[in-house]
């Protein structure tokens, strides 16, 4: 596996995890950040785990995993409000746009081993 990329993947995660720290804790958003931090930290955390030597099957299992995380990412992001936040407005667009390029390369690698 890439340490560049372990480190795109940790480095979204870490944004996230801070853009849920600026956004308002309130009933609606307190389920969708949960979510969020834990989908944009599995992503990274499978991405790692598929590098551990334990076969192919396992590697594409956990590649597939981290991908499904980042799509699930991309949906916690778009259900936080931002209740007009220009800062928590550009930083969401620019988590969105993330998740889906590393959903891109991960499914590139993904086809890449044959499945």
């Amino acid at each position: 596996m890439s340490l560049e990329l372990e480190t795109r993947f940790y480095n979204f995660a870490e944004r996230s995890r801070d853009f849920c720290c600026s956004v308002k804790w309130d009933i609606v958003n307190t389920e969708y950040i949960k979510q969020l931090v834990r989908s944009s930290g599995s992503v990274s955390a499978n991405y790692i785990e598929a590098s551990d030597d334990l076969g192919k099957a396992d590697e594409k299992m956990k590649l597939k995993i981290s991908r499904r995380e980042a799509k699930e990412s991309i949906q916690w992001l778009r259900l936080i409000l931002t209740y007009g936040n220009a800062h928590a407005e550009t930083e969401r667009s620019w988590l969105i746009d993330e998740a889906e390029q590393i959903r891109k390369i991960l499914s590139a690698i993904i086809n890449k081993l044959g499945g």
